[in-house]
């Protein structure tokens, strides 16, 4: 990338470059323009100066008493040649027979550009008339001078205007050379301040920067509270893994050491069929944390898209039936048209959730309801279960990680995970878990409610 400063430098002068070169052509266009009116003022006295001595002689013939004053007029530092010629009715009179003449216009005067006498000259040609009391007497001056003097003061002008250019580019770059560094200030002690920083400090950075750096500050805040909520959420997950796994994995260890000293197949095989139960549980337990993790790492910032409730809860229910079926459990669904905002699969993961415990507790010869509904602005997606419940001071606390009901039947691998995560699924879309017991008092009631798209 560069240096900020030279980067802005050479900007600054390609565009006065650029703008500069446009700005002295109009300059040099307009000197031009100027110093011509200039001279051409100068250059008509000069011509009247003359045509106020054409006088009528004796003779009623016109003479012409040239006052040499009017043509020093026209001399300058610059030694320009002066040229001049009067002609009468009958033709030249006096001065220049050869030099070139402006043709009159309206006002009896007429301008022209011409070269003479190797040089290129300006010319004016006054048409003028004396009267000898009798009749008027028309007569022409032509005056007529090179164009050194012109072409200094066009030059004069161009100079001055090129040099006050030079002199504001050079402010501007000076003034970007310092006032860029002076500006970075805040980038510098922003950088110093990050720079400082504990590795385990995401907190967000100061606001009291430039407006132009509020958006890459906002950006960095938005980035480091990510990362904070994703280390969180390894954090709790290498945490909730080193807790619950251990279990299962001095059950594994335990078995195989039996394994290895039993004295017979039968032994063996049943130390085996143990341990493959503890690799059973624990691979359910890795599964819930692996989807515990991913529920805190999408907290603040779920991926929400329009679901069909209906649509995914009787899908999931017919995927249930034949495990259902096995367990001596009879698995029903009841469905209403319920649009929500959810991510598919979390939302999948908190229903398979509701209906595994669902299973586990409800016992042989229960009846469990699947139902989908809408009350007000919400959908309630329901597991209701006939079975033993849960008792009522205990579900308070079952939505906590970790935590069973203190009645409830041991399960295999059960972790007290299942309702924690449904709980923070739901509440990760604006919505949450009420637990409550089931019809006539029975059995016990799981309800998902979240917001209808």
């Amino acid at each position: 990338m560069g240096s900020l400063r030279h980067r802005l430098l050479g900007w600054l002068l390609a565009a006065t470059a650029a703008l500069g070169s446009l700005a002295l052509a109009d300059t040099w266009s307009e000197a031009v323009a100027t110093a011509r009116a200039v001279s051409d003022r100068v250059l008509a006295g000069s011509a009247l100066a003359i045509a106020e001595r054409v006088t009528v002689a004796d003779d009623a013939q016109l003479q012409a008493d040239i006052p040499y004053s009017a043509l020093e007029m026209l001399t300058s530092t610059a030694q320009d040649s002066v040229f001049y010629r009067v002609d009468g009715p009958d033709g030249f009179m006096t001065g220049y027979a050869d030099l070139p003449v402006a043709e009159p216009q309206g006002d009896g005067a007429g301008y022209a550009d011409a070269d003479f006498a190797g040089a290129p000259i300006r010319v004016i040609t006054l048409a003028r008339t004396v009267s000898t009391g009798i009749e008027s007497i028309p007569f022409r001056v032509t005056v007529a001078e090179s164009k050194l003097a012109r072409n200094q003061l066009s030059r004069a002008i161009l100079l001055r205007s090129a040099a006050r250019l030079a002199l504001m580019i050079g402010g501007a770059a000076a003034i970007i050379w310092i006032a860029v560094p002076l500006a970075l200030r805040p980038l510098n002690r922003l950088g110093g301040e990050i720079g400082v920083r504990r590795t385990d400090d995401l907190s967000p950075l100061p606001a009291d920067v430039p407006q132009e750096v509020q958006g890459l500050v906002g950006a960095m805040n938005s980035f480091m509270t990510r990362l904070d909520t994703a280390l969180a959420a390894l954090r709790n997950f290498t945490g909730n893994a080193s807790h619950q796994l251990r279990t299962p994995l001095a059950v594994i260890r335990t078995q195989l050491v039996l394994a290895q000293r039993a004295g017979d197949d039968r032994a063996v095989r049943a130390a085996v069929a143990k341990a493959d139960a503890a690799l059973s549980d624990a691979e359910r337990i890795l599964a819930q944390l692996l989807l515990l993790a991913r529920v805190d790492a999408a907290a603040g910032h779920p991926m929400a898209a329009a679901l069909d409730a209906e649509a995914l809860a009787r899908d999931l229910t017919a995927a249930m039936i034949p495990r259902a079926a096995d367990a001596g459990i009879d698995l029903g669904f009841d469905g209403r048209p319920a649009t929500v905002r959810a991510e598919p699969v979390l939302l999948t993961e908190a229903l398979k959730n509701l209906l595994d415990n669902a299973l586990a507790y409800a016992g042989p010869g229960a009846e469990i309801t699947v139902s989908v509904t809408r009350q007000g602005t919400d959908a309630v997606i329901a597991v209701e279960d006939d079975g033993p419940g849960i008792p009522a001071p205990a579900m308070a606390r079952l939505t906590s990680r970790f935590a069973r009901g203190a009645e409830a039947p041991a399960r295999p691998g059960g972790s007290g995970l299942g309702l924690a995560i449904v709980t923070e699924i739901a509440q990760l879309f604006g919505g949450g878990l009420a637990l409550s017991p089931g019809r006539s008092g029975r059995g016990l009631r799981a309800e998902l409610r979240l917001p209808a798209a």
